[in-house]
């Protein structure tokens, strides 16, 4: 792990991320000693501190830090995360003078090979995401709705959760963002309300596009995902899975999840 580019454990009990929950992340894949998609992960960061009215890295030295940790790193997880730093009084950020910037590896988690096989079992979650416009698609610090999802989650030993909202509007997963078919036709939810917009959700989005794939953006009902032909889910670890079974429904086709997994850019790091 590195603090401000120095190699280290320690984080000064006053930053506002244990304070407050107060910051941005990104969690990106590493492959063969490259980040994969660096250049979206960096604008996602920009943006969330943009959103947050945080002060932004320097991203070329930001960058260097990311590419030096991927180094001779055949296949690992690499997570960004930034603060305002330590100091301030109350939540006021005044006095916060030198942001944080948090730079660590994680072991890849091997359960994704076999789910690209078997296809994820989703089970619907009963903790609903609030809606709050101010901060709905930002990959922000404070995540207690997804700590409770994923406790929920490992009572039932499902692989992820279909998550709503508190309107019964389907948002995500836990960790993931979905896709779902009828017939020709591909949707995801719209995320102005709540959820994160993903760096996988946008390059498939845009892979869809460039195609002359229409991805309607709406917001869906659980029994419209359920009456699907076809459900995937992605994250930029993934990076797409083929779901099998949300609660007590099945699914076999496969079509779009072949379509979108073979041109999937985690296998080749740009």
């Amino acid at each position: 792990m590195w603090i401000n580019g120095i190699q280290q454990t320690e984080l000064s009990a006053r930053d506002r991320s244990v304070q407050f929950g107060d910051g941005c992340f990104t969690t990106a894949a590493v492959i063969n000693g490259k980040v994969v998609l660096l250049d979206a992960h960096l604008q996602r960061l920009r943006e969330g501190c943009e959103r947050l009215f945080m002060t932004p890295p320097d991203l070329p030295q930001l960058s260097a830090e990311m590419c030096q940790a991927a180094h001779r790193q055949m296949q690992a997880v690499l997570k960004v995360i930034l603060t305002p730093g330590a100091g301030g009084r109350g939540y006021s950020r005044t006095g916060c003078i030198s942001p944080t910037r948090i730079v660590s590896l994680s072991p890849w988690p091997q359960h994704y090979a076999a789910l690209q096989q078997q296809g994820a079992v989703l089970h619907t979650s009963p903790i609903r995401l609030a809606r709050n416009p101010l901060l709905a698609g930002v990959k922000h610090l404070n995540r207690l709705e997804q700590v409770m999802i994923r406790h929920h989650l490992d009572q039932t030993g499902g692989d992820e959760a279909l998550v709503l909202d508190t309107e019964g509007t389907v948002v995500e997963c836990c960790a993931a963002n979905l896709f779902w078919r009828k017939g020709g036709n591909v949707f995801t939810p719209r995320l102005e309300q709540a959820g994160v917009d993903g760096i996988m959700r946008r390059y498939l989005m845009a892979l869809m596009a460039a195609n002359g794939q229409t991805c309607q953006l709406i917001d869906g009902s659980r029994d419209e995902v359920l009456n699907a032909d076809e459900v995937v889910i992605c994250n930029a670890l993934m990076p797409v899975l083929p779901v099998r079974q949300i609660d007590d429904v099945s699914f076999t086709a496969r079509s779009l999840y072949q379509q979108l997994r073979a041109s999937c850019p985690t296998m080749e790091a740009s």
